[in-house]
């Protein structure tokens, strides 16, 4: 059942982040001026090459496409997959990707795909519980449903970019991501007039060029947990969605991540999706009550605060951090002057970088490190 928003707001309206422009006018959608839903973009229109002269002075990694965003699909990428950061195979990462909670026992709540039919069932409940949660939203859903994208952001939840089309962003040319990640940052622009500082890529398929190219249009990846044996923090609604498992194994895969996250020096981010009514009935009815009653109990917190971020932090508008999002200049990935090793799920060593959990303060050396880089 789809139920309606639960309230309007009028242009020049003050949302609830400080230092925020005013909403603006109301969003009509014009099938001219955006490009096919659910399709990748096309990349010779002027937007795109626009947005392509962002990349200008970033040290974009020159690596090929995979084939499919796989392991199996492309096993050439994937023998490389520690020197290129490649998350999909290995679970790499480098210290500017955000995908733990410091503080033990917090969850950072967040759910994809949206806004769906069954985003406002969803919604209703985080309210009656006084819960805030993060977004990451597909730009072909916020033309669909920008009244529900609105009532997100007034209600104080994170809004953050989740592609266009929800590709592996690795399978995509360079200018392909740009198209992807520029037309959903604009979507939700003209909905809500703020410019996301972060993302999700789709699959959690990112590596270093995806990455570089991410940082340069100004958003910070975030992805979700992994434990020290390469578990990851994924509840598999979608797979319940797909018809690939059963709610019961769905129920246990979250089991487990409580489980994991009970005895954890950190707190987690967790996979859950509010694109089907399966999986929103999964997280009303059974993940979000279950952590909520939890012994020891949970912290429930959007992205932004688990990580200790301010809200403001979280949209270019209103942002006064001058390290986050990452400002122009030539990145380097790893903060050490290279760009040859990574991270392994369970903290060892790659290539010369020793892993502990990739917080905001490991991003903010990273930055520095780069700047100062950038300037010897």
């Amino acid at each position: 059942m789809t139920l309606p928003v639960t309230a309007t707001f009028a242009p020049g309206a003050s949302p609830p982040i400080s230092g925020a422009p005013a909403l603006p006018t109301p969003f009509v959608f014009n099938a001219a001026d955006w490009p096919q839903q659910d399709q990748v973009p096309q990349t010779n229109s002027e937007q795109v090459q626009a947005w392509m002269k962002e990349l200008d002075g970033w040290n974009i990694p020159d690596l090929n496409p995979t084939a499919d965003g796989s392991c199996v699909g492309d096993p050439v990428a994937a023998s490389s997959a520690a020197s290129r950061g490649w998350w999909t195979c290995g679970g790499y990462t480098r210290p500017v990707d955000l995908v733990a909670c410091p503080d033990k026992l917090t969850w950072g709540v967040s759910f994809d795909d949206g806004p769906s039919p069954f985003t406002q069932t969803l919604l209703n409940y985080l309210t009656s519980r006084s819960l805030i949660a993060t977004f990451f939203v597909v730009g072909s859903r916020v033309i669909e449903r920008p009244q529900v994208l609105l009532e997100e952001y007034m209600a104080g939840h994170d809004i953050s970019v989740h592609t266009w089309s929800h590709r592996h962003l690795t399978s995509l040319t360079n200018e392909q991501i740009v198209a992807e990640l520029g037309w959903t940052r604009l979507a939700i622009n003209r909905v809500l007039g703020v410019t996301p500082t972060t993302m999700r890529p789709p699959y959690g398929d990112i590596d270093d060029r995806v990455r570089a190219i991410s940082l340069a249009m100004g958003m910070v990846p975030i992805i979700w947990t992994r434990g020290p044996d390469g578990n990851q923090y994924d509840t598999n609604d979608w797979r319940v969605a797909g018809g690939l498992a059963t709610g019961e194994q769905s129920l246990q895969a979250f089991q487990n991540i409580l489980g994991n996250a009970s005895i954890s020096d950190t707190g987690f981010i967790v996979l859950q999706h509010d694109l089907f009514a399966i999986t929103v009935d999964l997280a009303i009815g059974y993940f979000l009550p279950a952590a909520l009653s939890h012994n020891p109990a949970f912290t429930l917190e959007p992205i932004s605060k688990c990580m200790k971020m301010p809200a403001t932090d979280m949209y270019l508008e209103s942002t006064t951090n001058t390290s986050f999002p990452i400002r122009n200049g030539t990145l380097d990935v790893n903060g050490d002057g290279t760009s040859d090793s990574s991270t392994s799920p369970n903290g060892s060593t790659n290539g010369g970088f020793t892993h502990s959990a990739p917080m905001l303060g490991s991003l903010l050396v990273a930055v520095i490190a780069a700047v100062i880089s950038t300037l010897l």
